[in-house]
């Protein structure tokens, strides 16, 4: 199995970000929770745009996660 660096950017109160985490778990991925409005530099980046899902670096998800896209791109990694 494939491991990958998984950031989920978020903040306090979002059910989004809430459901992204529970998805990204189902399919084994354990996100590692970046708070933005930690970092005025990350706010402004993302403010209005999370949940932000980063994996290995890429950006792959923004808002809500498609989670046919999400396997196609497990598939595309595991091949």
């Amino acid at each position: 199995m494939t491991t990958y660096r998984t950031r989920l950017f978020t903040r306090p109160g979002c059910h989004l970000c809430e459901d992204a985490e529970q998805i990204l778990l189902r399919y084994g991925i354990v996100p590692e929770p970046v708070n933005i409005d930690e970092d005025p530099e990350l706010t402004k980046k993302y403010g209005c745009c999370i949940p932000v899902v980063e994996i290995d670096g890429k950006v792959r998800f923004r808002g809500k996660i498609n989670e046919m896209l999400l396997r196609r791109l497990l598939a595309a990694v595991e091949a």
